[in-house]
C-alpha cells in the first residue's frame, strides 16, 4: 500500500519509494522501534495481575489497564496522522519515543502516591506515544526500498514486534512479579506491603523510559531518508463513499474482534493458569509461561509467510479461526496441563489474522485505500473493549465462562473468512 492520507479537497498523498545508502540504517532503527512497541504492549499482561493484587481490584477494574492503553488508538490515531503530515516521519517518531518515555516515567509518581488512576493516566500517555510510532512506522517501512520487497520488510519488522511480545512476559515476571507480596487468605495487604509492591514497577519502567529517550536521541542523530509525497486525485471509483464498501466495514469489525480476542486471552492467561484446577501457578511462573502464547504468534508469522504462498488467504484465515475456537473450548472444558496448553496454543493461530483480515478488507478500494486503512487502524480499540467486557463476565459468571467472549470473536472472524470478505458489486 502506498497511499498515506486523503484530504477534504479530494486529494490523496502517495509515497515515492526511496533508494539510498541510509535505508539499511533506517530499517534497523524501525526494527528496534517495532520491538519496543511489542515489548511495551505485552508488558501490560504482567501489569494486570500485579496491580490487581496491589490495589485489590476485581477483574473488570483490572481490565481498565488494557482499556486505557488501547483507547489511545481510537482517540489518537487521527491526530497522529495530522502530526506526521506537519512534522514529517523522523520528527514524528522522535516525538513518539519521547511521549512514550514520559508515560513510563509517570509510573514513578503513580507508585509513590499509590493511585491506580495515575497508573491508568501513565498508560494512556505511554500508549499515545506508541500510537504515533505505529501510525508512522508501517508506511515508512513500506517505502524504504523497492515496492517489490515491501512485504518482506513489513514481515521482518512484524517478526521483531512479535519478538518483543515474546520476551516481555519473562522480563516482567523477573523484574515485577517476582517481587509481588500477596496477602494471606482472607486478608488484605497492609499499607507498607502495598508500597513495597508498587515500588517494584518503578525501576523497570524507569529503565524503559531511559531506553526510549536514548532511541529518540539516536533517531535524532541519524540521517534518515526523506519521503516525498505526490498528489493524486479522486474520481476514478464509481462509489461516492467509503462506507459503501461492505467488505471494508465487515473487515473493520474483524480487526476489532481479532485484536480484542488476542489481548483478552493474553490478559487473563496468568489468572487462568493460577487456578488450582488448571496449574495452580504463582504469578511469576505463569508470566514466564505466557511467553509461549506470544512466542507462538512470532513462530506463526514465519510459517505463515510460506503458507500464504501455497493456500488462499481466506481459507487460511477460516482454518485458523476454527482452530482457535476449538482450542478455547478444549481449554475451558478441561483441567490441568491440557487446559493450560490449549489456551497458550491459540497464540500460534492468531499470527496471520491481522495481516490477512487487513489485506482482504482493503482489496479493490482504489483511491479509498488510505481512508480504509485509517478506519481499520482505529478498530484496534477492540483491545480496549473486549478485555473490559470479559472482565465484567469473569466477575459475574466466572473466569472460565468469560472465555466464551473470545470464542464469539473468532466465530465472527470465521464468518468474515467464509463470506464477509467477498466484494459485492
Amino acid at each position: 500500500m502506498t497511499s498515506f492520507s486523503t484530504n477534504s479537497a479530494g486529494e490523496s498523498n502517495t509515497f515515492s519509494h526511496t533508494k539510498n545508502a541510509n535505508n539499511k540504517v533506517a530499517l534497523f532503527s524501525l526494527i528496534l522501534l517495532f520491538f519496543m512497541m511489542g515489548f511495551i504492549t505485552c508488558l501490560n499482561d504482567v501489569l494486570i495481575p500485579f496491580l490487581k493484587n496491589a490495589f485489590t481490584l476485581n477483574y473488570a477494574q483490572s481490565m481498565l489497564i488494557q482499556f486505557c492503553f488501547f483507547m489511545a488508538y481510537l482517540v489518537m490515531s487521527i491526530p497522529s496522522g495530522k502530526l506526521i503530515e506537519l512534522l514529517g516521519y523522523k520528527k514524528a517518531m522522535i516525538v513518539g519515543f519521547v511521549v512514550a518515555g514520559i508515560g513510563c516515567l509517570l509510573f514513578l509518581p503513580a507508585a509513590q502516591f499509590r493511585e491506580y488512576i495515575l497508573f491508568l493516566l501513565a498508560l494512556f500517555i505511554l500508549a499515545t506515544g506508541i500510537t504515533l510510532l505505529q501510525v508512522a512506522a508501517n508506511p515508512y517501512v513500506a517505502v524504504l526500498g523497492s515496492p517489490e520487497t515491501a512485504s518482506s520488510r513489513l514481515t521482518l519488522t512484524q517478526a521483531f514486534n512479535s519478538l518483543g511480545t515474546t520476551l516481555a512476559p519473562s522480563f516482567g515476571s523477573i523484574t515485577i512479579l517476582a517481587f509481588m507480596v500477596k496477602p494471606a487468605a482472607g486478608e488484605k495487604l497492609s499499607a507498607s506491603e502495598i508500597a513495597q509492591n508498587l515500588q517494584a514497577v518503578q525501576l523497570p519502567y524507569l529503565g524503559l523510559a531511559l531506553v526510549l529517550f536514548f532511541i529518540a536521541l539516536v533517531v535524532f542523530l541519524l540521517k534518515l531518508p526523506s519521503i516525498r509525497f505526490e498528489k493524486t486525485y479522486k474520481g476514478t471509483h464509481k462509489r461516492a463513499s467509503i462506507w459503501q464498501f461492505r467488505h471494508l466495514i465487515l473487515g473493520t469489525i474483524g480487526i476489532f474482534c481479532y485484536v480484542g480476542a488476542e489481548v483478552a486471552i493474553g490478559s487473563f492467561l496468568i489468572s487462568f493458569m493460577g487456578e488450582k484446577s488448571v496449574a495452580g501457578l504463582n504469578e511469576e511462573i505463569a508470566g514466564k509461561y505466557l511467553t509461549f502464547y506470544w512466542g507462538g504468534a512470532m513462530v506463526g508469522r514465519f510459517i505463515g509467510a510460506w503458507v500464504l504462498q501455497k493456500f488462499a488467504p481466506p481459507k487460511v484465515l477460516f482454518f485458523n479461526a476454527c482452530v482457535a475456537i476449538s482450542l478455547i473450548i478444549i481449554g475451558i472444558s478441561n483441567t490441568g496441563e491440557l487446559a493450560m496448553y490449549s489456551l497458550l496454543a491459540v497464540g500460534l493461530f492468531n499470527s496471520l489474522m491481522f495481516s490477512t483480515i487487513f489485506t482482504l478488507a482493503v482489496a479493490e478500494l482504489k483511491e479509498f485505500t488510505t481512508q480504509g486503512s485509517g478506519i481499520l487502524c482505529t478498530a484496534i480499540v477492540g483491545g480496549a473493549v473486549v478485555p473490559a467486557l470479559q472482565g465484567v463476565l469473569a466477575d459475574n459468571v466466572g473466569l472460565r465462562w468469560a472465555f466464551v467472549l473470545p470464542i464469539l470473536c473468532y466465530a465472527y472472524i470465521a464468518f468474515f473468512a467464509k463470506e464477509g470478505y467477498k466484494i459485492k458489486k
